[in-house]
């Protein structure tokens, strides 16, 4: 007998991560909306775990379902992990942070950098399910390249590939990225924990 679908939010308004997120989870007996329109949940950690949690477990409770939320960024090393937790909020656009980030780094050698990706699962009553995270490593190019991906990918290429996330496919990017990293470890205790609701 196969488990109803259980409805799962996504706590967020970024309509490239909700796409993300469907093609990660599906096969799961999930029925996937994104937060409704309006919800918006300060991000005052000081950690993307932190920042993960306070929109799920926030999302959670607006909504009486289960939430997952994530919580990414661009750390470089050059600039002492900046942008960090200021990833989204390091200028107005994704135009304008890459084109910020490369004018920072454009005298330095060590353009050596890497994306995180918290996740976190959390059901209504601040109850946190599940916490996970991943981590891609790999270096800022000097220009961007390639046409898919949003944010940062244009400009980040992983380490053993020569490619930057933009350039690759979607299949690609989610074996090869922070997010989809980070979701094979949280895939097998969602399955889990589905089996149980």
């Amino acid at each position: 007998m196969s488990p109803s679908l259980r409805t799962l939010v996504i706590a967020s308004g970024n309509l490239g991560k909700i796409r993300e997120f469907e093609h990660l989870l599906t096969g799961l007996p999930l029925q996937i909306t994104a937060q409704p329109d309006g919800l918006d949940v300060e991000e005052t950690g000081q950690t993307f775990a932190a920042n993960a949690r306070l929109k799920a477990v926030a999302v959670a409770d607006a909504t009486a379902s289960w939430a997952l939320a994530d919580d990414s960024g661009l750390s470089v090393d050059a600039l002492n992990g900046a942008p960090g937790v200021q990833s989204a909020r390091y200028a107005p656009t994704d135009p304008e942070r890459i084109s910020r980030l490369l004018e920072a780094l454009k005298d330095r050698d060590d353009r050596s950098a890497h994306f995180s990706a918290a996740l976190c699962l959390a059901a209504p009553g601040g109850r946190v399910l599940l916490e996970v995270e991943g981590r891609c490593a790999g270096q800022i190019t000097r220009s961007p390249r390639g046409e898919g991906g949003f944010g940062y990918d244009p400009i980040f290429e992983v380490d053993g590939t020569a490619r930057t996330f933009a350039e690759m496919t979607t299949p690609e990017k989610k074996a090869q990225g922070h997010r989809g990293r980070a979701f094979a470890l949280l895939e097998p205790k969602l399955r889990q924990l589905l089996m149980e609701a």
